[in-house]
């Protein structure tokens, strides 16, 4: 069935199971095991392949409770490898673009792309392209959803990934009407794009289980019982675009950055290291989406979960006396802040910063009675330092007080190499 020229048809392209794949692509001994990727200080799975899931280890589920699960049945336990699966999600999004002018990057594994412009072509058969090219060149699986809406998109892409007749490219928009609402029928309602769990169950006590019982559904009604967003939800269903293509992220409101410990932290240096770190960090977030930070919050914390240890956290937030992008600006705010709240003889497990008020380059206003004022040399000096920081590698170029030895930093005993962003650690073939 041909496509309909007056709907809008918007893809969604995602990876399976991304972070698994991306460790699989580079170490082929991995296909068909079961793998688990686990979260900083390789604490808790974050990504399970289908291997994993069938021995019933949920998603989130602490390491150390499936350790022995683990030797039982042989699962590969794996660290989160940051630098790797950035560079490959970078690829794809990229391979994307040949594809349609209208991107939008919605998560590190998914992406949605405006084919209405293409409604000549097959779009199952453009979708498999995608699929085709996106394997030859990257190795990694992936499944495209169409819809007349992004919800609809999201839906087909779910269909192409759980429904082998779909072999992996799902197009609602080429299904008969009764054919479509056949489907969504056998669809439980928290598999919705900004549904999930926590309101399906209320959903369902109203007598709303599957995805077409909400299509049928009063959007005015149901908005009165939730909220605009759930009305917008039925609207989508029912092919009428709420939620528009973003061709480019909005910025930020605010820019956390922050990390627990590999070991417990008690002296003030090397707090004074990771926040330096973490600040360095989330300066650099602050200059790519061209921002200016109004104020700056520092915390540290020990753990909660250890009650035969001393309990402390506290955090401070420092109001600049004008906004600024400068690193070293916005670390010596931090660095005062540690200073404040900081106490010896503490375990800490975490730290971290955030940087608020955040303003548009162009919406700045500065403090015409304050003393303290920005360098006119300071924005040439970060545009240079980011710049050789990324043609020469992170952190070529950083502050002393960040520190080199970091003992603190974070366990990942089972990080594979950075196979796409190092030569030391390039994939070698015998």
């Amino acid at each position: 069935m041909p496509n309909t020229p007056s709907k809008r048809n918007i893809a969604l392209i995602d990876v399976n199971n991304f972070y698994v794949s991306c460790e699989r692509v580079f170490n082929p001994k991995l296909k068909n095991k079961p793998v688990v990727v686990l979260s900083n200080n390789d604490g808790c799975a974050v990504a399970r392949s289908n291997e994993v899931k069938a021995l019933g280890i949920g998603m989130g589920a602490p390491w150390f409770k499936f350790k022995d699960l683990a030797k039982q049945h042989g699962i590969v336990a794996m660290s989160s490898n940051y630098a790797l699966y950035a560079d490959m999600s970078n690829r794809v999004m990229s391979i994307l673009r040949d594809f349609s002018p209208q991107q939008e990057v919605y998560s590190i594994d998914e992406s949605f792309l405006d084919l209405t412009s293409f409604c000549s072509k097959d779009l199952i058969h453009y979708g498999q392209q995608m699929r085709q090219r996106i394997l030859q060149w990257t190795g990694l699986p992936v499944c495209v959803g169409i819809g007349s809406t992004k919800t609809l998109s999201k839906l087909a892409n779910h269909c192409a990934k759980k429904r082998k007749e779909f072999k992996s490219v799902c197009n609602f928009n080429t299904m008969p009407a009764i054919d479509l609402d056949n489907l969504l029928n056998q669809i439980e309602v928290g598999e919705i794009w900004g549904v999930g769990r926590k309101l399906a169950p209320k959903l369902q006590a109203l007598g709303l289980n599957s995805v077409l019982d909400l299509k049928r559904a009063s959007p005015e009604r149901l908005r009165k019982q939730f909220s605009v967003v759930m009305e917008k939800t039925i609207r989508e269903l029912n092919d009428t675009v709420c939620i528009e293509m973003e061709d480019i992220a909005p910025a930020k409101q605010q820019i956390l950055s922050s990390r627990s410990f590999g070991y417990p932290v008690t002296d003030y240096e090397s707090l004074a290291q990771s926040v330096t770190l973490y600040m360095s960090s989330a300066a650099g977030r602050c200059r790519k989406q061209m921002s200016f930070a109004g104020s700056v919050q520092v915390f540290i914390t020990t753990s909660p979960f250890k009650p035969d240890v001393p309990f402390y956290s506290n955090a401070m937030t420092i109001a600049l006396p004008s906004p600024t992008q400068d690193t070293r600006m916005l670390v010596n705010a931090a660095l005062w802040g540690l200073k404040q709240i900081y106490r010896p003889n503490y375990q800490y497990v975490k730290a971290g910063v955030m940087l608020s008020e955040l303003v548009p380059m162009e919406g700045v206003q500065t403090d015409l009675f304050s003393q303290v004022t920005a360098s006119p040399k300071s924005n040439a000096l970060m545009t240079a330092m980011d710049s050789i920081n990324k043609k020469m590698g992170k952190e070529a170029i950083k502050l002393a007080s960040e520190g080199f030895a970091r003992p603190w930093k974070m366990k990942q005993g089972n990080k594979s190499p950075s196979y796409t962003s190092n030569w030391d650690e390039i994939v070698e073939v015998s």
